[in-house]
């Protein structure tokens, strides 16, 4: 069974870190893990821009045959993820 692959996200979750999340996720997507978790255990700070690069991602890995698990959202970012409907494209852990 392949592994997971976990992207931790860092604190501001936002357009500032768009290169870098797209890189992370390429490569988990070119590696034979059947599950990207996004962990979200530091993240304080998340803006739209960060939404809309978690939707093209599940855009993607659903394409792959890959499913997204969001770990840890607390506070804030937890109220923004489920506001936004989240729990729908991702499972929570």
């Amino acid at each position: 069974m392949s592994q997971a692959t976990v992207i931790t996200i860092p604190e501001r979750f936002d357009f500032g870190t768009h290169k870098w999340f797209t890189e992370a996720y390429e490569a988990a997507l070119k590696s034979d893990a059947k599950t990207i978790v996004l962990d979200f255990s530091k993240v304080s700070y998340v803006d739209s821009s960060a939404l809309g690069m978690m939707v093209l991602l599940h855009r993607k890995f659903s394409s792959n045959g890959c499913q997204g698990v969001i770990r840890n959202p607390t506070g804030t970012a937890r109220e923004i993820l489920d506001m936004a409907n989240f729990a729908t494209l991702y499972s929570y852990e």
